[in-house]
């Protein structure tokens, strides 16, 4: 997706991009038409509910019915209970707080103050993003009903209502999940995965068999570039999968996602293939079927090994980046079922942590906190001073495009602008000029609901680079036509509701791409450095002698790693919305570090696989002298991760490191004890030992040369 998205940007003819991008991006994809309809159903029912019964602030309910995930019913339920969580925690925390400040005026902004910092705060510590932004957004809606002069019943009122309507939305989701499951049974991690690998073996098989690229293959491989791999990445956080099988499974999410990226940047060649392309095509299509039938059926892949030809035969080097990556993925099950015994257990995937591991720790989250929050209050004490509360929009639109780089801050201002622009001017605006006054049931209203809902839910199962312009151009129709229980035909609400999220948009644009501001490259370079000093931490684990203490710590580290792979990925995709002079220098920077994302989560595993040995667990013993050696292995080996680390920052080292020479005296003395013990005690052993320890070595040496 990465070199796709940049092949494209380079387009010479900006109006060509623009029509090619929004051809890819809109073009349906296997389950897009269901998904969608599912979203529209959900959203119509509330909708219908809400103007029935004369329940207010009907858009919150409808745009949570967009908003939850539905990557499956699992995962939906799971994201549903934890947003009504959100809900039912921010409204007490309304209720209760204001409860103490309302007949205290001059404490009111302080709370108003807090309360933002309190949402922000959440928004950037939590773990599950929807139920952050639920309790965000409902202090923010909340907030301006509680700045009204009438009686204090009324407020209480209000802000049940919202957290009514929420709820609404919640269980109308539900249940038409729980019907449409029934209809789509299977595995919602291996099947994308495996469709994936189908696409890329249709299109070396074609090339193989016929000595060209084909359209329709071009276009799945393309299509899967650009959807990503993001749904299955956010589907693996909230499995209930061992959390070993969650690590082994994001390594081939990776190696996968990479693969289709490599295969997208192959299907642009359009010059003759030779008898060698062709060769190799065939035999690299072979091996992703093996791989893809050994996924479905729930095996383990077995060990891949291509014959290292002089690469400069082929017309195709990308043949060659291919290879290198299928041959990763069965990697990325080293040792399985290893470690899934040893999980303490404190650490039940099925009791997912509320906050994330850094939410107290570090400047990060406090940052980020202070950051929205002088936004917001921005935003409030400006529409407070000029006593127009109908732009109380600009609050919602700050916590709703808040992120930590100025990149992706910038994608989601943009794409909030112009979904503004199409749900309130074109749509919101244009119906209650040319519809509204026409319709005189809510038979008329239910179909035009249905149109922009439709229209919108397409946008938002687009790719990440645009999704979010469907679910703003929702939220402003929606925030237009169902503020109320009523059909609204005056201009000046749609003219208020797109005013504050303007004004938002600016303050959002001052306080975070000014204040404590980072380019998207620096975060993302500083995260990486993050990830190889960590890879070093987990190298030297376990450092406490006490079984129950070792194992605490190495899951914890073990968690902050995989939470920094994830922002690694994240900061890289920002780098794509940032432009300067050094645009072409960081966008290397970004391919060298995507390159190594899926041989560094592969010795991420291997480590983890080799902890157990040096741990000493129960069944896994060594000998003394063997044990020793790999102590020094494994130190050596810490050093060159963090010589590395220093190396792209830009410091010299202060220790060398020896280890290759310390995995040759590795491999001596477990030779040496082994011929000196019967095999069928030492031989498995010793076999695994070294075998995992040698693929440490090669991916470390590996990422010392390519970085």
């Amino acid at each position: 997706m990465a070199t796709v998205a940049q092949t494209l940007r380079d387009s010479p003819a900006p109006l060509i991009w623009v029509r090619e991008f929004l051809r890819e991006e809109l073009a349906p994809y296997p389950g897009r038409v269901g998904l969608v309809a599912r979203m529209v159903v959900a959203a119509t029912i509330v909708m219908i509910i809400s103007m029935a019964f004369r329940i207010p602030y009907g858009f919150q309910g409808a745009i949570f019915a967009l908003l939850i995930t539905r990557e499956s019913p699992r995962a939906t339920l799971q994201s549903c209970s934890k947003i009504m969580s959100g809900i039912a925690i921010s409204t007490a925390y309304v209720l209760f707080s204001a409860y103490f400040v309302i007949n205290f005026p001059g404490f009111h902004f302080i709370w108003v103050t807090f309360s933002f910092f309190v949402a922000f705060y959440a928004v950037s510590a939590m773990t599950d993003y929807a139920a952050a932004t639920t309790f965000a957004v409902v202090i923010s809606v909340a907030v301006p009903v509680w700045d009204r002069y009438v009686p204090g019943k009324t407020n209480v009122e209000d802000s049940l209502w919202i957290a009514l309507s929420s709820l609404l939305g919640i269980l109308v989701l539900l249940a038409v999940e729980v019907i449409a499951a029934r209809r789509r049974p299977g595995d919602d991690i291996v099947l994308p995965v495996a469709e994936r690998l189908t696409a890329v073996e249709g299109l070396l098989t074609h090339v193989a068999e016929e000595g060209a690229i084909d359209d329709v293959s071009k276009k799945n491989v393309v299509r899967y570039a650009m959807l990503g791999s993001s749904r299955l990445r956010r589907l693996l956080r909230r499995s209930d999968y061992t959390q070993h099988y969650k690590l082994q499974m994001n390594a081939v999410v990776a190696a996968v996602g990479r693969l289709v990226d490599t295969t997208a940047t192959l299907a642009e060649f359009s010059g003759p293939l030779s008898s060698r392309d062709r060769q190799k095509s065939r035999e690299l299509a072979g091996t992703i079927a093996r791989v893809r039938v050994d996924l479905l059926k729930r095996r383990i892949p077995g060990a891949i090994h291509f014959d290292a030809a002089d690469q400069t035969s082929t017309g195709l080097p990308q043949l060659y980046e291919i290879e290198e990556i299928v041959s990763l993925i069965p990697q990325a099950f080293a040792d399985s079922q290893s470690m899934g015994e040893y999980v303490p257990s404190f650490d039940d995937p099925r009791q997912p942590k509320l906050l994330r591991a850094d939410a107290f720790t570090g400047t990060r989250n406090v940052k980020f906190a202070l950051r929205g929050c002088l936004a917001a209050t921005a935003s409030y004490v400006i529409y407070n001073a000029i006593d127009w509360p109908g732009i109380s929009t600009a609050v919602t639109t700050c916590l709703l495009t808040a992120l930590s780089t100025i990149g992706s801050s910038r994608q989601k201002q943009a794409l909030r602008f112009a979904g503004a622009i199409a749900g309130g001017f074109v749509l919101g605006m244009g119906s209650q000029i040319f519809v509204l006054p026409y319709l005189d049931s809510i038979f008329g209203f239910t179909v035009l609901f249905v149109i922009v809902t439709a229209a919108a839910s397409w946008f938002m199962t687009c790719s990440p680079r645009l999704s979010y312009f469907g679910m703003q151009m929702a939220l402003a129709f929606y925030l237009i036509n169902l503020q109320e229980f009523a059909i609204v035909t005056s201009l000046a609400v749609a003219r208020d509701r797109v005013v504050g999220v303007l004004l938002g948009l600016f303050i959002m644009w001052l306080v975070f791409d000014q204040l404590w501001s980072a380019p998207a490259a620096v975060e993302m370079k500083k995260a990486f450095v993050v990830s190889l000093r960590l890879m070093a931490q987990v190298v030297r684990e376990p450092l406490s002698s006490d079984p129950r203490v070792a194992k605490a710590s190495l899951f914890s580290l073990r968690e902050v790693v995989t939470e920094n792979f994830d922002s690694v990925r994240a900061t890289a995709d920002a780098v794509l919305l940032e432009f300067g002079r050094s645009r072409q220098q960081d966008m290397a920077l970004r391919r060298r570090v995507q390159t190594t994302q899926v041989p560094l989560r592969t010795l991420f595993l291997t480590r983890m696989a080799l902890w157990k040995y040096r741990a000493q667990t129960p069944g896994f013993e060594l000998p003394k002298e063997v044990l020793l050696a790999q102590q020094v292995f494994d130190t050596q080996s810490a050093i060159k991760l963090d010589a590395i680390a220093d190396r792209i920052e830009g410091r010299s080292s202060s220790n060398s490191s020896d280890m290759e020479e310390s995995f040759a005296h590795l491999e001596q003395v477990s030779s040496k004890t082994h011929s000196q013990k019967p095999p069928d005690i030492l031989d498995p052993h010793v076999r695994t030992l070294m075998a995992l320890s040698n693929r440490s070595e090669k991916l470390t040496i590996w990422l010392g040369e390519n970085i």
